[in-house]
């Protein structure tokens, strides 16, 4: 009996996986080079959004629940047109559907309305979040989205807040009450098969500025209290994957955002709190990272400092041939030394590992 080989992706095609990247397009001919992306270049994961960051137009990649099944499902058949001599992973397909003010699928798409997470907190009844949280994730679940960018495990520090408490993005100030949620939240979803990305590491709570616009520093206001929850979701097994802040906090690193931190995303959320998982970086081109970092440079930084998925919305600015150049950036930073292979093989496995957790199959309680 002839044994059956199986032979280990190519470098290229193991970078490709580590990209969650942002595209324009409601159906297969509209996104036909995302598509191509998939299949030719092996790009490992997209984000959705409802509105175009760069033109401003309510219309990117989702118009209902019918159509985004059906985008969803041509994303994924396209993994296995993939020319790679092994069989890929599935699709990552992500979202931020939060519930409260950020959800990319909205009533105007024919979803559900969400309760917000303060207003959640505020309730203080793990039944009625984990219920909440349920209705999200079914929804995702029956579009071919298995990946939730939420929930929010910050702490409601600053209330007035631009981009956490003004928001209402956190369930409390207390940072048990939003452990407490979260695992409600995330357990929800589990239950679909979607997995969830808490955020923001190593806290956005204390902020008083947007890292969507500029430079955010919290040395000043972030407490030791904000890595709670995200210690306790670790330590009950319930964090598949953890999001980092592009905050600067001098309490842990006096360089580098979180983002692009060795001794913050390695040293803190690593070997402090014994998180194996999949950290994904905030998108690399919020104003935070690109209005003060190269764009080659952001990547290598965020790669050494551990980060294993580099999500790239495509959003401030849009690039049609950004999965093939990013590839070729950091191929040539491993090339060159400045990333080591074995830092790519580390992210690649821990990203293969969650995407075999996930629900991908076509959805009997689809739309």
């Amino acid at each position: 009996m002839t044994a059956i080989r199986t032979h280990e992706p190519a470098l290229e095609t193991k970078i490709a996986q580590l990209l969650l990247v942002g595209f324009r397009g409601i159906d297969k001919v509209g996104a036909a080079g995302t598509i191509d992306d998939i299949a030719e270049h092996h790009l490992g994961g997209v984000v959705l959004f409802d509105v175009d960051g760069l033109s401003g137009q309510p219309l990117r990649n989702v118009v209902s629940q019918e159509q985004l099944y059906a985008l969803t499902c041509d994303l994924q058949a396209a993994v296995a047109k993939t020319a790679s001599p092994s069989p890929l992973p599935p699709l990552l397909i992500a979202v931020d559907q939060e519930g409260g003010q950020v959800r990319r699928l909205k009533e105007r798409h024919g979803f559900a309305a969400a309760t917000s997470a303060q207003e959640l907190g505020r309730r203080d009844d793990l039944e009625v979040t984990r219920v909440e949280a349920a209705a999200i994730a079914g929804s995702l679940r029956a579009c071919g989205v298995n990946m939730n960018l939420a929930p929010v495990v910050d702490v409601n520090v600053n209330p007035r807040n631009p981009v956490i408490g003004e928001k209402s993005r956190s369930f409390s100030d207390d940072p048990e009450i939003v452990g407490a949620h979260a695992a409600a939240f995330i357990q929800a979803h589990r239950e679909a098969g979607i997995c969830c990305a808490l955020k923001h590491f190593p806290g956005h709570g204390s902020s008083t500025a947007d890292t969507h616009t500029g430079f955010t520093d919290v040395t000043q206001t972030w407490d030791e209290a904000e890595l709670r929850p995200f210690a306790q979701l670790i330590e009950q097994d319930l964090a598949a994957a953890v999001m980092t802040a592009h905050v600067f906090n001098a309490q842990l690193d006096s360089r580098w955002p979180a983002t692009l931190s060795h001794a913050i995303i390695t040293g803190q959320l690593r070997r402090r709190l014994k998180f194996d998982g999949v950290v994904i970086s905030d998108d690399l081109g919020m104003g935070a990272i690109a209005g003060r970092y190269g764009r080659v440079q952001a990547l290598e930084l965020a790669l050494v400092a551990g980060v294993d998925v580099l999500c790239l919305c495509n959003q401030t600015t849009y690039e049609e041939d950004l999965v093939e150049r990013t590839v070729e950036e950091i191929s040539t930073l491993v090339s060159r030394g400045k990333v080591a292979v074995g830092r790519i093989e580390e992210a690649y496995t821990r990203v293969k590992r969650l995407k075999e957790s996930l629900a991908v199959a076509p959805n009997p309680d689809k739309p």
